[in-house]
């Protein structure tokens, strides 16, 4: 079956079915971080823009969309399987110079950009 392509990647999908699709595809992704702790949430901003922070957040203001009760802590709880501060004790390494450096400059881009 060919997938239709075009302005609505996944049209011929029902509701349901496309909801469960990118649910699993979050949870997946969550997973994978789970399993990749020593990629460090510095280097995820500077690569692309958002770290393991930014999803919690989405997820409560997605939360906050729906009328539903979701603090940030617990979002982060969820996001990085444990407690933040633990999880920040047992895998969080101090940004070196190298990893700031590269952060102030793509932030300045986007600065830049306009964005």
């Amino acid at each position: 079956m060919k997938i239709p392509r075009g302005d609505k990647p996944m049209q011929h999908l029902d509701d349901a079915t496309r909801t469960e699709l990118e649910a699993a595809a979050f949870r997946h992704l969550l997973k994978h971080l789970d399993q990749h702790k020593e990629v460090q949430n510095i280097d995820l901003m500077i690569l692309a823009d958002f770290c393991r922070n930014c999803l919690s957040k989405w997820l409560v203001t997605a939360a906050e969309e729906r009328g539903a009760e979701l603090d940030y802590e617990a979002a982060r709880e969820y996001v990085y399987g444990m407690p933040y501060g633990e999880w920040k004790d047992k895998h969080q390494a101090p940004a070196t110079p190298e990893q700031l450096a590269a952060l102030e400059a793509r932030q300045q881009a986007k600065k830049e950009a306009g964005q």
